[in-house]
């Protein structure tokens, strides 16, 4: 017979304590707060006042509601008050020593078959259990912060939890109008597994001045469509507490990527923890402020000085695929003169007839009128003929990833082009500095990576190789600003900044599903609902192409040389079988029957 939980104990008041405290008692049960420090008791009741007063002044609780739902709570500075209650569950600070004493004793005062459960995000359940006396009623029960918000429960057995807890412990998070993902008992679980790693990533490309901290954040907002950039997450999360997290981690898997990088460790010791204290990677308007203020790195207002860039009125575009006519249809749409050059004149109709098609959807939804459609229609010139781009002030090449064809391109457009024309490449993956390589003006040579499809994506990385000149930088930024797109510069190495974050992320997940772990629906589930991104690593995988994932993972294993970067076989096997995601019918999931 299932478990019916009706009183539930809460020991550790804190921010997440208190927060699931109140998920409890929204949904009418009978909640027991233990929290043994007294101020600590004082912030859990105001805590608890003032997020039911939020939620009444959004409409989502009426002031009889919220009453009744603080009224549900009884605060307490003993725990021998959980006597009676059929759950306890444990929200205490992540130290192991710490939750062992509270569970140990916690045993000793419940009745035989109350359950047990942790909060934990990355220290060992088993560990928990064996101290107790009931190790077959002890589940961690993982809940993301803020927890009346988020839906994501992580529910981790350890190899001796009875199976009918974890049934009834499921049930329960559903009754409680969560998502629960049931996995086994490692470091990070799932969500902080993938999340950290990732995050580990992007401070290190902070520290070793890649990117600045604003570039590296708002190519993953507007690159991949996540709510926060990964340094104004971990400045949300703590520094200190990012920190114990992935030595945790790294102590179980001794994956080097789960090191910490050593700027965590330098951050901490100048007491910069993030939010909490006022600074982190960013500056704030006081401790535990969202408010982001200036300080001596915030970027200049003002953007690049007229006298730093150059005249671009013309632009080429050397290819007629995808990316190439979402190119020409947004510099044509800014008012600019364009250039195209295909390979033949039926390849040329075809995008100019992609290119009407566009224009005309943009018309009938309301997002350009007839008139300005004709205009930017009539600014696109096709041609086969690489001698007309000779007047061009800037021409993009966007041809195939294939290193020796994009060479050849830029060594003809070396030739023809004028002096001081700019050349630049769309590559995602391959160097720069290769293409500038072919040519005999290397500082005229930039990245300017669109993201797909152009007219759609807001984002623009701008590559700087060791030779690009700094006017033509300054240009190619001032150029996305016409363009109203966001630039965010880097420097020449593979993945620039938003693959070189993504892809070791999502190999990640494939390892993880390689190793059975956790399913392709868990992972997705977990990373979508727990850390609010659009898409969980496996659709992602599969909308971008298995083949196309492979190529980039292994660019990036071959740069950097690091083991945890090496593609998961099971990747490499999809691909070989043919199975390469959506545009196949078959990838991660069979979408053949969809």
């Amino acid at each position: 017979m299932a478990r019916e939980f009706e009183a539930v104990g809460v020991v550790g008041l804190g921010t997440m304590g208190a927060g699931i405290a109140e998920v409890f008692a929204r949904n009418g049960l009978r909640v027991v707060g233990v929290e043994l420090n007294a101020n600590g008791l004082d912030r859990a009741r105001a805590h608890l006042e003032n997020s039911t007063a939020r939620a009444q002044a959004r409409g989502k609780l009426t002031e009889e509601d919220a009453k009744a739902l603080l009224g549900r709570i009884q605060l307490s500075s003993d725990l021998a008050d959980l006597a009676d209650v059929d759950l306890v569950i444990e929200a205490v600070p992540e130290r192991l020593e710490l939750k062992i004493a509270i569970f140990a004793e916690v045993d000793k005062i419940v009745r035989p078959d109350v359950v047990l459960a942790s909060n934990t995000s990355s220290l060992s359940v088993t560990e928990l259990s064996v101290r107790t006396g009931r190790p077959s009623r002890v589940v961690g029960m993982h809940f993301f912060n803020p927890a009346p918000v988020q839906q994501l429960v992580e529910l981790v057995r350890t190899v001796v939890t009875e199976q009918d807890v974890v049934d009834d412990m499921a049930a329960f998070a559903r009754k409680l109008g969560k998502v629960p993902v049931v996995i086994g008992d490692r470091a990070g679980f799932i969500a902080n597994a993938l999340l950290f790693g990732y995050l580990n990533h992007a401070a290190k490309m902070f520290e070793e001045r890649y990117a600045s901290r604003e570039d590296i954040d708002a190519a993953m907002r507007f690159g991949c469509g996540y709510p926060m950039g990964p340094l104004a997450l971990l400045d949300l999360i703590g520094l200190d507490t990012a920190y114990e997290i992935l030595m945790t981690m790294y102590n179980q898997s001794r994956n080097i990527t789960h090191v910490p990088t050593p700027v965590f460790k330098q951050m901490m010791t100048a007491g910069l923890l993030g939010r909490k204290s006022g600074r982190g990677f960013y500056t704030y308007d006081g401790p535990d402020s969202s408010k982001v203020v200036d300080d001596a790195h915030t970027p200049k207002a003002g953007g690049v000085a007229e006298d730093q860039v150059r005249k671009v009125a013309t632009v080429g575009v050397v290819g007629t695929g995808t990316m190439a006519t979402g190119i020409v249809e947004v510099l044509a749409k800014a008012g600019l003169d364009v250039v195209l050059r295909g390979r033949s004149a039926g390849k040329n109709q075809a995008a100019l007839n992609t290119l009407k098609r566009s224009l005309d959807k943009a018309v009938v939804r309301g997002r350009l009128t007839e008139e300005a459609r004709d205009e930017a229609f009539g600014r696109v010139h096709a041609t086969v003929n690489f001698e007309d781009m000779a007047e061009c002030d800037l021409v993009v090449e966007a041809v195939a990833e294939e290193l020796d064809v994009k060479r050849a391109v830029f060594g003809t457009l070396d030739e023809v082009c004028k002096p001081g024309a700019i050349l630049a490449s769309t590559t995602s993956s391959l160097p720069v500095i290769e293409c500038a390589a072919a040519t005999s003006r290397p500082g005229d040579v930039v990245g300017l990576h669109f993201f797909n499809p152009a007219p759609v994506m807001k984002l623009v990385e701008v590559v700087s190789t060791i030779s690009t000149a700094p006017d033509v930088a300054a240009t190619a930024r001032s150029l996305c600003a016409t363009l109203n797109k966001h630039a965010v510069s880097c420097g020449d190495r593979a993945g620039f900044i938003v693959n070189a974050l993504l892809f070791p992320y999502l190999n990640d997940a494939v390892k993880m599903l390689e190793a059975h772990y956790a399913s392709a629906d868990d992972i997705d589930a977990a990373m979508k609902t727990g850390c609010a991104l659009p898409m969980g690593p496996f659709e992602l995988l599969d909308v971008v192409g298995l083949d196309v994932s492979l190529a980039i993972e292994q660019t990036l294993y071959q740069e950097f040389r690091l083991a945890g970067y090496a593609p998961a076989p099971l990747l490499e096997h999809l691909v070989t079988a043919g199975r390469l995601g959506r545009k196949t019918g078959q990838g991660f999931r069979d979408y053949s029957s969809r």
